[in-house]
């Protein structure tokens, strides 16, 4: 009787084997059988956008890019700024403003953009009524009226460029050394690097501050050299290369996101520039607010805040408002960088 139990038992086992060695074999037959799953594409990473530092390596685009002062041929009366923005690859856009260049003529109300592209050994623009050719340093266009138009290239630097601290400044950075900044660090040509806060913290002050944003042709927006400078590291002031833009409170000059400049007076790219503030900090009383932060700012010597009353911190600032802070110069991954900047404290 025992005999014929484990008789029966062994069959069993035999029989549950071979069942689970079937199944197995109809599980990898099916496997077999069923479609790959396709896995999702990888993206591509975009490729790298090249950023120019000096105007040696910037290419032939930067040549054709920058400002113009025409006239209209035989009327010495009429006269029109012309700033042309590179968009890499050999192409590029013209504005055409009424009067002149931002801060030396323009109506700040006119202005006709007008798209062209490099052929051979010049740029020709066309649309909007005007036509214009690029040839070397000369332009010559036809307004859409049939004005024969010409005019030749020039580079414009800030009055205030090189200016010298005055008795009592306290010097921030002179190209000597960045001991006066958290973490600065200085290049090769005795630069100072986006990305790092002064030591020290002020309350109400001048301060004079030199910047030059990279040539990035094919960037775009906020990818054109973003950086800021912070004041008591709570207000922006947008540093960007918006050469050629509306001038809107994010772009170059733009108190961010609080007030927009009374005239886009950024230069080209690869071009020093200057900012010269005047700032008084908010005051406080028992604890409340009764007057808030108040600016003047002058973008390479034209102002584009006069007195403007800050309502409050930008974005990415740090501290409460009401405390003395240091000035940052915001990092955004862009070689942006400054020289010659010094401070003078209000008593």
């Amino acid at each position: 009787m025992i005999v014929k139990r484990g008789y029966r038992l062994l069959a069993a086992m035999a029989l549950a084997a071979g069942l689970a060695a079937g199944l197995a074999v109809e599980a990898r037959a099916q496997k077999k059988a069923a479609p790959a799953r396709k896995r999702p594409p990888k993206k591509k990473p975009k490729p790298k956008q090249p950023a120019y530092l000096t105007v040696e390596t910037a290419g032939p685009d930067y040549k054709v890019q920058g400002e113009y002062v025409a006239q209209v041929a035989g009327d010495r009366t009429k006269k029109l700024g012309v700033q042309v923005i590179a968009l890499g690859n050999g192409t590029f856009r013209a504005c055409f403003l009424k009067g002149g260049l931002p801060g030396a003529g323009w109506d700040g109300k006119t202005k006709i953009e007008v798209d062209g592209k490099a052929e051979g050994d010049k740029t020709v623009f066309e649309g909007k009524g005007y036509e214009a050719v690029i040839k070397g340093e000369r332009l010559q266009a036809r307004a859409p009226q049939g004005q024969k138009i010409v005019g030749e290239r020039i580079v414009r630097k800030s009055p205030t460029l090189g200016a010298k601290p005055p008795a009592g400044a306290i010097v921030l950075f002179d190209g000597s050394s960045a001991a006066e900044w958290a973490g600065g660090h200085m290049d090769k040509r005795k630069l100072l690097a986006a990305g790092t806060a002064s030591k020290r913290k002020f309350t109400d002050f001048t301060l004079h501050v030199e910047f030059m944003t990279p040539f990035k042709p094919l960037g775009r927006g906020q990818g054109r050299g973003n950086s800021g400078v912070y004041l008591q590291h709570r207000y922006e002031i947008q540093v960007l290369d918006s050469f050629g833009l509306r001038g809107l409170d994010n772009e170059c000059g733009g108190i961010y996101k609080k007030g927009r400049p009374k005239v886009n007076m950024c230069f080209p790219p690869l071009t020093w520039q200057t900012y010269d503030i005047d700032f008084t900090a908010p005051v406080f009383k028992d604890g409340r607010k009764i007057a808030p932060a108040c600016a003047t700012v002058r973008h390479n010597g034209v102002v584009i805040h006069d007195k403007l009353k800050i309502d409050g911190k930008t974005g990415g600032s740090k501290g409460e408002e009401g405390e003395p802070g240091p000035i940052f110069l915001q990092g955004h991954g862009n070689p942006v960088f400054f020289r010659n900047i010094w401070i003078v404290e209000k008593k």
